[in-house]
């Protein structure tokens, strides 16, 4: 079995829950991103912030990212898929959440980040024929 573990970027980094998305913006931007995990004051996982979360639900919307934090803006329902999870386990979280990626957790710990592009790499022709089936049906984020 392939472990999330061998195939995640390790060494995610998080945006602080009360950094403004104009802090997101600039991190999304360096780490060449789409997403960020939102760290909490109490080092847990709080959402997930993504470079179209910034421009659609705060922009768009007449927000102002210098002042909306990360932690407003959000995912309440955090997924994540365990480090030491399957390949297997990391598409059905995907297909079943609508999500494009995934922090990968140790515990309450994050350590990396997987992504479709991850695991589309890293699995058979068939797994990678239901990712791609799933993304082709799917509205995700």
């Amino acid at each position: 079995m392939v472990a999330i573990r061998d195939i995640m970027t390790p060494d995610a980094q998080c945006i602080g829950e009360s950094d403004t998305l104009t802090d997101a913006a600039r991190l999304l931007r360096d780490l060449r991103v789409g997403a960020v995990p939102i760290c909490g004051n109490d080092n847990r996982l709080k959402g997930m912030v993504t470079d179209r979360d910034i421009t659609v639900r705060c922009t768009a919307e007449g927000g102002n990212p210098s002042e909306v934090t990360a932690g407003e803006l959000g995912e309440s329902k955090l997924v994540t898929v365990g480090a030491d999870d399957s390949i297997e386990e990391a598409i059905r979280t995907m297909s079943e959440h609508k999500v494009r990626r995934l922090p990968a957790i140790d515990g309450h710990d994050l350590v990396g980040m997987v992504t479709q592009a991850d695991v589309a790499r890293n699995c058979t022709e068939d797994l990678a024929g239901e990712l791609i089936e799933f993304i082709s049906d799917a509205d995700v984020t």
